[in-house]
């Protein structure tokens, strides 16, 4: 465990010298963007190590996995989002631990947060996930809306019981205009926050950015990053 403990350790001061350097670079404040580390495959004991060095926001993306994880690391003092796509069966278990879901993007996955968030008596923090390789108004290859539904989808959440509208969040596209060009996604995506603060003032989180290319989305002005490999080592492969 010491060994391991020393390996995160180090990661982590890594990634958040690369955080530290991509902010000064774009004149930004460091507390600016918050670091949240992506737990998906590792065990509960890394979590725990994760919040011992300092860690307040952890991320998953399978609620088969997130659930056990986050009621053994109920203790901690953490904020759990939930990243992947998400089915409505599965929405009761989610609003369970999750205090944000970064991956809303179809109005009856809003409506079951709704219905789950009022009868836990919780209040569930929502991102619109953006599609960049979707057009104006189709869904992307890895989920999300395209830019013309943000509004319609933003609206519903806003006025949803148990919910609060947060932001926006985007993965940079493999297909389309903008694969390849992940700063230019993340600019993308930062206009379309901008015109979403226009009628949600409150809704400022910017979730973009990934071991690869948090930079980028730093530079463009992203207020979240999600990172997991740089933090936590190369995954298993899934059997």
């Amino acid at each position: 465990m010491t060994d391991r403990r020393e390996e995160i350790a180090g990661n982590l001061a890594r990634v958040e010298e690369r955080i530290a350097a991509a902010c000064a670079a774009a004149g930004r404040p460091r507390q600016e963007v918050t670091l949240i580390v992506v737990t998906k495959t590792y065990p509960a004991a890394d979590v725990r190590i994760l919040s011992e060095l300092g860690v307040r926001h952890v991320a998953e993306n399978r609620d088969q996995e997130a659930a056990p994880k986050a009621a053994e690391c109920a203790d901690l003092s953490l904020s759990w989002h939930f990243v992947g796509q998400l089915q409505t069966n599965k929405v009761r278990s989610v609003v369970g631990y999750a205090d944000v879901v970064q991956s809303v993007d179809r109005s009856r996955l809003v409506t079951a947060l709704s219905k789950e968030a009022v009868r836990a008596g919780r209040e569930v923090g929502c991102l619109i996930q953006v599609a960049l390789d979707a057009g104006e108004s189709g869904r992307g290859e890895r989920g999300g809306v395209g830019p013309g539904g943000i509004e319609e989808l933003a609206d519903l959440v806003a006025r949803s019981e148990g919910l609060r509208l947060d932001g926006l969040m985007t993965v940079a596209p493999l297909t389309g205009e903008y694969a390849g060009h992940q700063r230019a996604a993340f600019e993308r995506l930062m206009d379309l926050s901008t015109s979403l603060r226009g009628s949600h003032p409150t809704a400022t989180m910017v979730s973009a950015g990934m071991s690869a290319d948090l930079e980028q989305a730093v530079a463009a002005g992203a207020t979240h990053v999600r990172v997991g490999t740089a933090v936590l080592g190369v995954r298993p492969r899934l059997g």
